[in-house]
């Protein structure tokens, strides 16, 4: 069965584990598709963009669709532990039935509680995030980058809390912006010194505590510092709060926030 793009009406065809098992196939990555990237508007593009990147590198992928369920990351940020330990396992009984050995996610939260809180419940797996995917199949050869779209932009990067500080992927992000042929300008904070967007930790879903500033209006502030065309993010979360501190600033026809597997897709035209 083909599940690439029809470029006659460009849908996207994405088959779930259930379709591909029934066919006796089995994916090379189950891709995680995460809340944010499944029911929010803005993340719903990154999510085609990405898949996008997987079809033209030939990746045989599927997802789990309505089996998928949240990984039970904000409940647990929050501190309900029970309802995260009845997410986690729910979860993890789906994945081990289809027997899924490696996934490959957009958002950093999915990731991190995937790949180090599941194991102590039964879930173990490996676990990739998607920039760190596509420089895989950049290095294998899979896939290649022109970059012309974006040669001579400005662009900076937003350090994730959950992808850097927390599992230590600070490059792969950064080389798929270099290989672009565009300028890539750090923020003062950046890497290990990062700061938070302001979303984590379930902050999310909460109103803001008293203070003088957002945090996510902080952030942003670095990045306009910096002078870039483009903020990049690999984080859906990121995504909104540095979406919406560009808007408080009123910099919107100057500055666009887009996720790295965007940035791909467009480079490539996809």
């Amino acid at each position: 069965m083909d599940y690439r793009p029809n470029k006659k009406t460009m849908s996207i065809q994405v088959p779930t584990m259930a379709e591909m098992m029934a066919s006796g196939e089995s994916p090379e990555v189950l891709f995680w598709v995460g809340c944010a990237g499944s029911f929010d508007e803005r993340a719903q593009k990154v999510t085609k963009a990405f898949v996008k990147i997987m079809h033209a590198a030939n990746v045989k992928f599927a997802i789990l669709g309505t089996e998928e369920s949240c990984t039970g990351d904000p409940a647990k940020r929050a501190g309900n532990e029970f309802l995260f330990q009845m997410q986690a396992m729910a979860n993890i009984a789906t994945l081990n039935a289809y027997e899924v050995k490696k996934i490959v996610t957009a958002c950093p939260h999915c990731f991190n509680t995937l790949k180090n809180e599941y194991p102590a419940l039964g879930g173990s797996y490996e676990v990739v995030h998607h920039t760190s995917f596509i420089n895989e199949l950049l290095a294998n050869g899979r896939l290649a980058i022109s970059g012309g779209a974006f040669k001579g932009k400005k662009i900076t990067y937003h350090d994730s809390c959950y992808l850097g500080r927390a599992n230590g992927v600070y490059e792969a992000p950064r080389e798929l912006i270099q290989k672009l042929d565009a300028e890539l300008v750090e923020m003062k904070r950046c890497r290990t010194n990062g700061l938070c967007c302001g979303a984590g930790g379930a902050q999310m879903f909460k109103e803001a505590e008293k203070g003088t500033k957002e945090v996510n209006i902080e952030r942003i502030e670095d990045a306009l510092e910096t002078k870039a065309e483009i903020v990049a993010a690999a984080c859906p979360f990121c995504m909104t709060m540095m979406r919406d501190g560009v808007k408080n600033k009123e910099q919107e026809d100057n500055v666009q926030v887009l996720d790295i597997a965007e940035l791909i897709a467009k480079a490539e035209d996809l």
